[in-house]
């Protein structure tokens, strides 16, 4: 017999913003780098991310032997100026997320304008918790921005 719980639809909006010393084709394939090949844990531990930089593309976590996780599919992309993502990405239960990166170049620095909203049946530490995603995104975009500027 199956026991039902109840829970809760949850919905949130990470909203993060990143002045980059570096020019904006330099922190659009930075960024493109990040998601893919150089994704990494804070603790430094590979995710083997790959990314299809085109339209329908899939980013995906690549475990080998056919094995893996689908994050997402890009919805858009405009190098070097817009990159959207749609998918479940690291989570494994019922939600969908949208990811925008948007840049902008303005007096020689590029601006990194992150957005990544989110709905379904999230826990409640994933949203404000001790596995908050915006620790994860945070540690994402500083390392986008530090291997962008020591690039330029």
């Amino acid at each position: 017999m199956a026991v039902s719980t109840e829970q809760e639809i949850r919905t949130f909006e990470i909203v993060k913003e990143e002045a980059i010393a570096a020019s904006i084709d330099i922190v659009f394939e930075t960024l493109l780098e990040q998601l893919g090949p150089y994704n990494q844990t804070p603790d430094g531990a590979s995710l083997a991310m790959k990314i299809e930089a085109r339209p329908g593309g899939r980013w995906y976590r690549d475990l080998g032997n056919d094995a893996g996780h689908f994050w997402g599919h890009v919805q858009a992309i405009k190098p070097p100026v817009l990159l959207e993502i749609c998918g479940p990405l690291f989570m494994s239960y019922p939600a969908m997320s949208n990811v925008q990166y948007r840049l902008t170049e303005e007096n020689g620095l590029t601006r990194l304008k992150f957005v990544h909203r989110a709905m379904g049946l999230i826990p409640k530490d994933v949203v404000d918790g001790s596995r908050s995603v915006n620790t994860g995104w945070t540690y994402m975009l500083e390392r986008i921005r530090e291997r962008a500027e020591s690039r330029s």
